[in-house]
């Protein structure tokens, strides 16, 4: 049997991303609006990242949950990425308006010690419970990706987060990425307890279900769902894995949403619903800018959906017969 690992609490937690100003600007008084409102709906788990708007996230994170009790939440932030004093403000796209610091990627062990401790301090708390290795993947890194990935797997940011985890410093270590392929090697190479993915096990994608997740089932690592609306594709809007979707993904969307009005769905509930049903799944992260928005991903998380729903999907084609459902 596999070991039991740390997970963070579930069905639904809350992304950061959005509260790095990512594609639009968000005052301090709604992030911290959206936060309170994430407490009060019962979100228990909230990730963010020194990435995220170069440091906005993680401060605005932090003003919010140091009034809250430590011990009734879980954190997560990220390693692999230090900010650097810079008055131009330079680009960190797609977030918008960032603070005055410089982004560096570095995966080094000595690195990684230094953005935990970094991150502490923007966070105003003296633990996380969480740290993922960011963006540690092609679609970042480029075609070399494989030898900065084993690099910092051997010698680098794994290697320090074990000794944190193995110190009590932190609970749970894994990646935080777009892309499988770099957890299934992170499961060969090392000892994760979990993944964040972001994007590859939604309604539109489910390339996770039959590789990643069964290795995760084996050592008993959990996962934790981002991007369950595919960007926004799912949710009404036009993007798809942060750019403007095709033709193709369109398509299939609308597909969905014929099969939700058949059945009085909201195809937002189902995309939610539908990410947390797999038993390797521990939380489910969209991200808000707006209170009212996280109430209504609390409530949507709830509404019910018939099981005939779920099995028409199937018999369509829409999902894989494999795919766990509600």
């Amino acid at each position: 049997m596999a070991e039991t690992r740390f997970a963070p609490p579930g069905p639904l937690g809350y992304g950061g991303a959005p509260l790095g100003n990512m594609f639009a600007v968000v005052d301090d008084a709604t992030a911290r609006c959206a936060l309170d409102a994430a407490w009060e709906t019962g979100i228990r788990y909230f990730d963010t990242a020194p990435h995220y708007g170069s440091g906005i996230s993680e401060h605005r994170f932090g003003e919010a949950l140091r009034h809250r009790p430590r011990e009734e939440f879980v954190l997560s932030t990220k390693v692999g990425r230090l900010l650097r004093p810079d008055a131009s403000r330079p680009v960190n796209q797609p977030f918008l308006d960032p603070l005055p610091f410089r982004v560096v990627v570095d995966y080094s062990f000595d690195a990684t010690l230094r953005s935990i401790e970094d991150s502490l301090q923007r966070l105003g708390t003296d633990r996380i419970e969480i740290a993922f290795i960011h963006d540690i993947a092609e679609d970042h890194l480029g075609s070399n990706w494989m030898e900065v990935f084993d690099e910092a797997m051997r010698n680098g940011a794994a290697k320090a987060l074990i000794r944190l985890r193995e110190e009590g410093v932190i609970k749970a270590w894994g990646l935080g990425v777009n892309r499988t392929e770099p957890c299934s090697r992170a499961l060969r190479m090392s000892d994760p307890d979990l993944f964040l993915l972001a994007g590859r096990y939604s309604l539109l994608d489910t390339s996770a279900l039959g590789g990643l997740f069964a290795e995760c089932a084996e050592r008993g690592a959990h996962v934790v769902v981002g991007g369950p609306y595919n960007s926004g594709l799912l949710a009404g809007g036009r993007n798809f894995d942060y750019v403007e979707a095709s033709a193709e993904r369109v398509a299939a969307r609308d597909r969905m949403a014929e099969m939700c009005a058949r059945f009085g769905v909201d195809l937002r509930s189902a995309a939610l619903q539908f990410c947390a049903a797999h038993p390797v799944v521990a939380s489910v992260i969209p991200g808000a800018k707006h209170a009212d928005r996280v109430r209504e991903n609390a409530a949507l998380m709830r509404q019910p959906i018939p099981g005939e729903f779920w099995q028409a999907l199937k018999s369509e084609k829409l999902l894989p017969e494999a795919a766990p459902t509600p």
